[in-house]
């Protein structure tokens, strides 16, 4: 049974607190903090900020853990915050009314989700759930105003980033439109091979089938399929990818269109 994170009620800042008011220097951060700054470094979109402004991000921040299982955010709360993922794995997905599960993205650290219009995010009905014990900071709507009047790099970066999100959110669907399962699980296979390279671990045949919105024995039976014919080889939780063009070409495959009536 999955657990739920009531993370509003629990959270707490980190020590030291929030420095009001404009970005300032507070001086040398202490060596308590020096491990959640350099969680916040590996943060693409903080990339441009000066130590003294990552000080001040890190006493802003809130910064908690979640097990596996964990759901981060569910459909319906109120509230909003951005929340940087640091460490693990977290999924975001809806559930239809038969209770089917559709993976929407799967994230790896350094990125950020949550429900914020400010920065164009959104939730969507849409569950957040550790994959495996994760580290995540949040950050609330007067605190990300703050950092995006003050830094335009860092507003500049999160428009890049949703703007990759679009791009893939529709090649998502029309991957789920148009293509048989193998074309999709292709899709699938290349996009974390992007993201992982040739080597991609930690990935279940379960989480597969939700990201190709079908079931894990089929996944399990077009996997093996995959394996016959050399493209790739699996292990426990382990896929290595042998035959990249292959892949590319199921993946360039449409599923045939039915021919208009003369």
């Amino acid at each position: 049974m999955v657990s739920r994170l009531p993370w509003w009620r629990t959270l707490r800042r980190s020590p030291g607190g929030a420095t009001p008011g404009p970005i300032a220097d507070p001086g040398l951060p202490s060596p308590r903090l020096a491990e959640k700054i350099g969680y916040l470094r590996e943060i693409d979109i903080f990339r441009d900020l000066t130590p003294a402004e990552m000080d001040w991000l890190q006493r802003t921040t809130t910064m908690f853990t979640c097990e596996k299982g964990q759901v981060i955010y569910t459909p319906g709360e109120t509230g909003e915050v951005l929340f940087l993922l640091k460490r693990g794995r977290v999924q975001i997905y809806r559930l239809s009314t038969e209770g089917k599960k559709l993976v929407v993205a799967t994230l790896e650290p350094g990125t950020f989700f949550g429900e914020m219009a400010l920065v164009g995010q959104g939730m969507y009905e849409a569950f957040a759930e550790a994959l495996e014990p994760s580290l995540i900071c949040a950050l609330s709507r007067n605190d990300v105003v703050t950092l995006l009047l003050e830094k335009p790099a860092v507003a500049l970066r999160l428009i890049e980033v949703l703007g990759e999100r679009l791009l893939h959110a529709q090649l998502a669907l029309e991957t789920l439109a148009f293509k048989p399962v193998p074309a999709r699980l292709a899709t699938i296979l290349l996009h974390l091979r992007r993201v992982h390279g040739d080597v991609i671990e930690g990935i279940s045949h379960q989480e597969l089938a939700d990201m190709a919105g079908t079931l894990r024995e089929t996944t399990t039976q077009t996997l093996d399929e995959f394996k016959a014919m050399g493209w790739i080889e699996t292990g426990r939780r382990r896929l290595v990818i042998r035959d990249a063009a292959a892949l590319q070409a199921m993946a360039d495959v449409s599923r045939q269109r039915p021919a208009a009536r003369p």
